[in-house]
Order: structure tokens, then sequence, then C-alpha cells
């Protein structure tokens, strides 16, 4: 049985994505994004459910953090959910005079919130779940949590299927460390972290290296190097699978010009996959494999 960290505590949207992606493993919860992911570092974990981007809210920054610091990790997996709240309150209800939750999830029920416990101020928790732990202790009078959250503490629904936009979505990643990549679907996406010099056109260059061989950006966010104002990293998904000759050439050509930290090649949650078909793409496969680890490895060129 595998063991999966996955960021907690118990009752999180992200147990949901961990319960898709694996089901049946020992999923195991941690307080943060990060230590989840150590855990997989440290060998304490086979890999670490996190999630990655919300439709509404953007990019989850401790995510892409997480992903460029430390000891290389990879994407094998991801899941896309559908986002709808419980409100959660103690039983026997009373005076709604806090309610707390994620950051993300207070941003998604902020209409919802005005309109039906206006007097009610919002309270910034680590998780949805930890919300609702507070609410159990007494810290808070209500949780915007996860609706699996019912299944794991001693509260009652005071409304659920709550979101101020109907269709958003969370995506999550199943990451572990480097080794054998699933293989293509046809309808894959890689991800790459590219920390280039702070001089003019350098953006301009990486994204015609992706260009000029046909590949379509899916997302591109930037984050501080943290070390000097105004250096960054850029994080890249496009779609292709690195079994992909032109997917290689293009993270050659990339690696030529700025310093490149290779995040996965898996199948994408919001594609059918289709087979991609006879000819050389398991040899191809294995030439990139072997590329990508000998570059984690620090050996190649």
């Amino acid at each position: 049985m595998m063991r999966i960290a996955y960021f907690g505590p118990q009752g999180t949207f992200t147990e949901q994505a961990a319960r898709a992606l694996a089901p049946g493993e020992d999923l195991t919860p941690y307080e943060t994004v990060r230590l989840a992911m150590q855990a997989v570092r440290d060998g304490g974990a086979d890999a670490a459910c996190v999630p990655i981007e919300n439709s509404v809210e953007g990019v989850v920054p401790t995510t892409l953090d997480a992903l460029s610091d430390g000891d290389p990790l990879v994407a094998v997996a991801e899941a896309i959910l559908p986002i709808h709240f419980s409100v959660l309150t103690r039983p026997g209800g009373g005076e709604v005079r806090t309610v707390a939750s994620h950051p993300h999830a207070l941003a998604q029920v902020r209409a919802w919130l005005e309109a039906n416990l206006p007097e009610a101020t919002p309270v910034a928790a680590s998780s949805t779940a930890a919300a609702a732990v507070g609410v159990v202790e007494g810290d808070f009078d209500a949780a915007v949590s996860a609706p699996v959250a019912i299944e794991h503490y001693p509260l009652e629904e005071l409304a659920t299927g709550v979101a101020d936009v109907r269709d958003a979505q969370t995506r999550f990643l199943m990451v572990r460390r480097p080794g054998h990549l699933p293989e293509p679907t046809g309808a894959d996406r890689t991800s790459i972290v590219a920390a280039a010099d702070n001089r003019t056109g350098t953006l301009s260059e990486l994204l015609v290296e992706l260009a000029g061989r046909g590949i379509n950006l899916t997302r591109i966010d930037a984050r501080p190097t943290r070390s000097n104002f105004g250096e960054y990293r850029f994080f890249i998904d496009f779609e292709g699978h690195l079994a992909e000759p032109r997917i290689v050439d293009a993270l050659k050509a990339l690696r030529r010009r700025c310093h490149l930290r290779f995040l996965g090649s898996h199948p994408r949650a919001d594609e059918i996959a289709a087979t991609i078909g006879p000819g050389n793409a398991n040899q191809d496969f294995l030439a990139a494999q072997a590329w990508v680890d000998a570059v984690l490895k620090g050996e190649g060129a």
C-alpha cells in the first residue's frame, strides 16, 4: 500500500482529491502544503497530493514555492474538483459572529456571506478543515469547509452547496520523487519552472522557444526568487509530453537560456486522453526520460 501525504487536516478538498487519485491507499494529513511535500522528500511518504490552482482565485503560491525549493519533485497525476462549500456550526447553532476558512475559500463565498451572514466577521484559517476544528474547539462560530468535513467532525450543516461562482474548480497534483514518468496519452501536460536573468527580453526569449515549436501554453505565473528584488521564477505549464521530440527539444533549448527545473509530464484532467499512436513514441519517451534523469542529477546538457 502506498503512503500518500496530503494537505490536511482531515476534511479538506485535498483529501477528496487524494481519494480520487489514490483510491484505497494509506492517506496521512499534514498541516501545510510544504510539510506534505517534505514528507515525500524525506521518504516518509511515497507521494503527496496538493492544490495547485483555483479557477476563481488563481494559483496556490505555497505550492509553487514548495515545488521550486528543495530536492526535485515531479507531478505524475492531477485531478480537478468542482468546489462547493458547506457552512458548518456546532450542534444547536446559535448566533454566528465569526466565520473561519482558508482565504481562498472565503474569497469564493464572499457574496453568500454578505447576503446570509452580514454580521459575521470572516477569519482566515490555515485550511478549510482547520476552520472546522476551530468551530469544534469553540474558537469560531462557523466554518466554510469542504463537504467531506462533516464526516470527520461533530458539526451540523447550516448551509451546503455554497459558492459565488457555480462552476468554480480547483486542480490538484500528485507529486513524488523523480522516477519513471507516466506514459504519454495524447492529452498531457508538462510543467517547468524557469529562472532567467533579469534583463530586457528574457521572458520573450523563453516563450519564443515554445511558440516556435507549436507548443500551447496553458498557464504561466511568476514568483519572486526571494534572493534579489525584481528577480522572478516563471512557472509554465504547456500541452504535450516529454515523449514528444518537440517537447524535449524545447526543454533543451530553454535550459541553454536559463536555470530550468522539470516538474513533470502527466495526463491532463481536463481532457479526454487519446492514444498517442504507434511508431517511435516509446523510444522517444525512454530517451527523453534518460535526459531528464541526467538533468535532475546535474549531468545533462
